[in-house]
């Protein structure tokens, strides 16, 4: 590896799986003293582990403020203050128009939005000037997919908030920008699917969808983070990093 990120001090929301455990591997690979956060302690023990020493779990809730006082408190104490902040901590809940339940939209707003929006306030008394913030948007952000409509609308959100927030942080030269992944090989079809076999299925839609004609792998997604995370994008501030195999412009 490189070292790009030598001595820094990475914090990956959502890290205990997918694509938030890619790129804390990746960052630690690369220099980086990573925190990573869950709801599932068990989860979050096996994957600081498989990140390596470099890494340590600290369980919560994003959409828990309290929690997330206790997460950055924590970093600043065992790591140090911050420079750089992956927002990826998100639930992928589907359902039509008419079946949606106010519970779904609740947990689908609680966590990707708020809990996005509060994960970057909170972190600003720890971020050193400088920092990078990668918000975890998707695809289908500018695009209308039956039975997405409050996930789609979180991740909409979370674009505008790259925007908004890298207005607000020029003077600390805060860079905020989102990174934008289309389908990708992770457990989240699982928490969509009655079944390892419909999940399978699910997936292999997708890439039938996709002009690439695959779904991403999670490494594919971490390596367009360390771009972001590292020096080499200083130049781009709320701007958005499109890794989704054509999905949206072809």
């Amino acid at each position: 590896m490189s070292a790009k990120l030598k001595n820094k001090v990475a914090v990956v929301t959502g890290g205990s799986s997918g694509i938030g455990l890619a790129m804390a591997k990746l960052f630690a690979a690369e220099g980086a003293r990573v925190a990573i956060t869950g709801r599932n302690q068990a989860n979050l023990q096996a994957a600081a582990a498989a990140i390596g020493d470099q890494a340590i779990g600290i369980p919560g809730d994003v959409a828990s403020l309290p929690d997330l006082d206790r997460l950055y408190t924590t970093v600043q104490e065992q790591l140090g203050r911050i420079d750089i902040l992956v927002v990826n901590a998100a639930v992928y809940v589907l359902g039509p128009l008419t079946g949606f339940t106010e519970a779904m939209f609740d947990k689908v707003s609680d966590i990707n939005f708020k809990g996005a929006f509060f994960t970057v306030q909170k972190a600003l008394p720890y971020l050193n000037n400088g920092a990078s913030v990668i918000l975890i948007s998707s695809t289908v952000n500018e695009k209308g997919v039956p039975n997405h409509a409050a996930y789609a609308a979180s991740k909409a959100a979370v674009r505008s908030l790259a925007r908004s927030f890298s207005a607000e942080l020029l003077d600390r030269k805060i860079r905020v920008n989102a990174l934008t992944p289309g389908p990708v090989d992770t457990p989240v079809f699982e928490t969509v699917a009655g079944s390892r076999e419909e999940a399978k299925a699910m997936a292999g839609n997708m890439a039938a969808f996709t002009p690439a004609k695959r779904i991403a792998d999670a490494s594919e997604i971490a390596a367009a983070a360390l771009y972001l995370a590292s020096d080499e994008s200083a130049y781009m501030i709320g701007a958005e990093l499109l890794v989704d195999g054509g999905l949206r412009s072809l």
